[in-house]
Parts: C-alpha cells; structure tokens; sequence
C-alpha cells in the first residue's frame, strides 16, 4: 500500500443523485469522466451526505462533525443559519498544518457575510468561488481570495473547472488539498444548448431534466479535466480522488420543467431524510492506496470522511471538538473492521424540531420521524433576502437579526421502521410489527438530538 502521503482533490457536486451517474446504473446519463474514475477506484453503495439539504452536509464533511454541533443547520445564508462556528475545525486547518498547500474551487455556503467565516480564514489558502447557496451560471459573481470578479461570459462550471486545473498546475511539486465544490447541477437550470441537446432529442425527458442531465454533462468534462490534469503530472498513481455529492437530487416542478427522474429506485429526494434524500453517489481512487475496479457496500457517513482523509494524509485530527466521524480507511482498503456506529439525520427550517425529518440508522435498521409541514415552510422576507444575496449583494453587510417567524407545530406523526438489507427502497413500515426496536431507537435519537443541540446552542460567534 502507500509508501507517500497524497495529494486530495475532494470534489463535491450539488443536489446529485446515484440516477445521475452511469457508473451506478442509469445509461441515460452521459458521465464517462466520472464512470473511468470508478473503474478506476472504489465505488461505495452505502455512502451517506451528512444532512439532505447544501449547508449542514456540507459543513459535517469539513469538521468530522454532526451539523448542528456546527450551528450550520439550515441553507438560510440571510440568517446566517450556514455559518461554521468559529470554534469549529476544518479539514482545510489540519492539511494546512500538515504542510499541504490548500485550495477551494467553487460554492462555500458556510458563511456568506463576514470575513471571519470566509474560506480564506476556514484554513483554505485560496478560494475562487462565491459564499452562498447558489449562483446564476451566466451572471455570476466570484470572490478571488477577496477580491470581486464578475461574470466575463463564460459558463460558471468551465470557470470553476479551469479554475481547478490550474491549481494543480501551481502546486504540483508540492503536497496539495484541492476541495472542487461544484454547484451543478442546482438550480437555476442554466447549461449550453449543445450540453442539453442529446437529452431533449429523445424525447424521454422533459426540459428539466434535460437541462439537469446537460449540467452534468458539462460537469463530468470538468472532471475529466481535472483526471487529465493529474495524469500530465504524473500525479494520478500519488493522488487521492473522491467524488461525491452533498445531498440527494432536487425533485419537483410542474409540466415540462418538472425535475423529478432516476434516483436509482430510492425513495425520497433533496430535503428528505429517507434514503433519496441522503444517500449519494460516492466514487474514491487512489491507486497507491486503495482497490481498483471494486465496489463496496461499506456504510460510510460524511463525517468519516474527514478522520478517513487525515488519516490517508498522515496529519493527526485534533481532539477538540470530539469528533462524530471514524476513520474508515482499512474497510475501503478491504480489511476487516468493526461494525458501523448508530447514524443520525434531521433537518427542518429554522430552529430544529427533533421530531421532524429526523432518521437514526442503527445496522440494518432505519426510524424516520417524518416530515411536518408546517416546520418546512419559509418566510418570504427571507426568500427575497436570498435573492438578494445572488444579484444586489452590494447592500447587505449583516445576516438578518429578525426574529424566527412565529410558528404553530403541531403534534408529529408516528415513527416508521424500514429494515434496508430486505427493503432499500423504504416500502414496507414494520413500526407496528416492532414496537420494543422503535422505543429503543427513538431513545437513542432522542439523546442524540439533546447532545448535538446543546453544543448548537453554546456557539458564541
């Protein structure tokens, strides 16, 4: 196995399913980029995103951390309900201090307003890319390090795709951590017609989904940049690879825009904690240091991810804040390991509710505390503010201190019980069938919830 510490290139697709990728069996799609790299590498089966919305997961793969100890729980940039505490540690910190040069190429989303939470001050050396949740593809605007760059008319995955590149190109005699953190294909569902076009011409799909099959399309050739990037170098056999997403794909609309496809028979989507909503598709190579051509049905968490990524660096995690990842190395490299902790999941709009969209995983074993309609919804006074953010940002200096709108939340609906080994795609509720197993797990949700809340409420930033 490795004998060298290697270079990390982490790229991160947004709103993503496993239907979007043909390595994971949908041949409607065009991904050959990212399907050589999973036969290259390792394809996971059981990889999951850390939250099923942008911010929190986000931020759980960066510290090793559950979301809410960050105080990211919600993709609300406007409240600042993104913002990584500042007492929180990146894995950007800890390969910087290991002596890697640090990069991050494209959407944050973890504090869009102040310097304090901006990436250049999170342990990343550069930063291209914008702070928010989204971005226009044609009217951008980036911030380069600090300084503003407007849109010159170019297709903001190419930018951030050459963007990409030429990081490389400036640190390839060195040890490098390149986080590529590509925004499609979220919405708005903006791509060149040619991209779309092979999609359309079938007549299969409506225009959405053509247009989301197109941005990834044109994503994948950014990834196949970057691969040919690291083989000009004779950096490939040194480099360690992972392809993943943030969340589930983003499902909905009506007619033609409707976005709703192939998510691999997975029940659920972006915003969900059932499985459509937080499995990802998930693709890792290192030839020096991992199987190649291989699949694994291992149950990896995103906060495994950061301890894994350390560990492959040889840079030691620290001990403050406790961590909720482990180092899951040996498994990808097909050791024997110990079996996976118990898993948690819950998001909902603004304050946490913990009987809402809530999951524990604890084995085979799945409980869903399922969504409550009425903890979902949004203001529209922070619906503008987002808005705002994306194409008048020039008056806005502050996150909004405005009261929480007031909300009545009714009682929540019953758990459900999924047992995934027999029932992956969420069919079959056996809550009744298993009232004991459903008391346990709901306990051990609970005092999830009470810990990871307490921590949010102590950041002082």
């Amino acid at each position: 196995m490795a004998t060298r510490r290697p270079n990390i290139v982490l790229i991160l697709a947004d709103d993503m399913g496993v239907g979007d990728v043909g390595a994971y069996g949908n041949p409607a799609v065009q991904t050959p980029a990212i399907d050589h790299l999973a036969a290259g590498g390792l394809l996971l089966t059981q990889c999951y995103a850390g939250s099923c919305v942008c911010a929190p997961s986000r931020a759980s793969l960066l510290t090793g951390r559950y979301p809410h100890r960050t105080g990211a729980t919600d993709t609300l940039e406007g409240r600042g309900l993104d913002r990584l505490a500042l007492r929180e540690v990146t894995l950007a910190d800890h390969l910087k201090q290991a002596g890697y040069a640090t990069g991050l190429v494209g959407k944050w989303h973890l504090g869009a307003l102040d310097p304090r939470y901006h990436p250049n001050a999170r342990g990343f050396d550069e930063f291209v890319g914008f702070r928010g949740g989204w971005s226009d593809y044609y009217r951008w605007r980036l911030d380069a390090n600090g300084t503003v760059r407007l849109a010159d008319g170019r297709y903001l995955t190419d930018v951030f795709s050459e963007e990409a590149v030429g990081f490389i190109r400036r640190h390839r005699t060195e040890p490098f951590f390149l986080h590529v953190t590509y925004n499609a294909p979220h919405f708005p569902l903006q791509v060149p017609d040619e991209e779309a076009e092979p999609f359309r011409a079938t007549g299969r799909f409506t225009e959405g989904v053509s247009l989301i099959y197109g941005m990834n399309r044109r994503m994948d050739q950014g990834v196949g940049r970057i691969l040919e990037e690291l083989q000009r170098h004779h950096l490939t056999d040194n480099t360690l690879v992972l392809f993943t997403s943030d969340n589930g794909p983003q499902f909905g609309g009506e007619g033609d825009l409707c976005t709703t496809r192939d998510n691999g028979l997975l029940n659920g989507a972006k915003g969900s904690v059932l499985e459509g909503g937080i499995r990802v598709p998930a693709i890792v190579r290192w030839p020096e240091g991992l199987p190649a051509g291989a699949e694994t049905n291992a149950f990896v968490h995103f906060t495994d991810w950061f301890c894994t990524l350390l560990a492959a660096a040889r840079a030691e995690a620290s001990r403050e804040p406790p961590l909720d990842g482990h180092d899951v190395l040996p498994v990808l490299q097909g050791k024997r390991g110990e079996a996976p902790p118990q898993r948690f999941w819950q998001w909902n709009r603004y304050t946490p509710v913990p009987t809402c969209n809530a999951a524990m995983r604890d084995g085979p074993w799945k409980l869903i505390r399922p969504v409550i309609g009425e903890a979902m919804t949004l203001t529209q006074a922070d619906m503008d503010m987002d808005h705002r953010l994306k194409y008048e940002p020039e008056g806005i200096t502050d996150i909004s201190r405005e009261p929480e709108p007031a909300r009545e939340v009714p009682p929540a609906p019953p758990p459900l019980l999924f047992h995934l080994e027999g029932d992956p795609y969420e069919q079959h509720d056996l809550a009744a069938a298993e009232p004991q197993r459903v008391a346990a797990m709901q306990t051990a949700l609970d005092r999830w919830f009470e810990s990871v809340e307490a921590d949010r409420r102590s950041i002082a930033d």
